[in-house]
């Protein structure tokens, strides 16, 4: 068995799925691009899923969500390490 074919089975999801992923950050012009730059680069965004950006209270942070078509585990985990890899991400769920 293969890699990618053991991450799938011990997968709790079943692909390919429409799945959300968010990254939150401090509030700049640039941090939705940057976000939606990095999940780009490894999955296709769900067709007509808006990218939604909330502001947390103070208006200090902002949280980006991202609906991608993902296709196997391996690539959410290659998502989520761009967004972890990066300076301007904080957090990534």
């Amino acid at each position: 068995m293969t890699n990618q074919s053991q991450n799938q089975s011990n997968s709790l999801l079943e692909f390919p799925c429409r799945f959300p992923i968010k990254a939150m950050g401090k509030k700049s012009d640039e941090f939705e691009a940057i976000v939606v730059r990095i999940v780009r680069l490894h999955a296709e965004l769900w067709p007509d899923e808006p990218i939604r950006s909330t502001f947390s209270k103070a208006g200090n942070y902002v949280s980006v969500t991202a609906v991608v078509e993902a296709t196997s585990q391996d690539q959410l985990d290659a998502i989520y390490q761009g967004l972890t890899d990066c300076v301007d991400v904080l957090m990534a769920l």
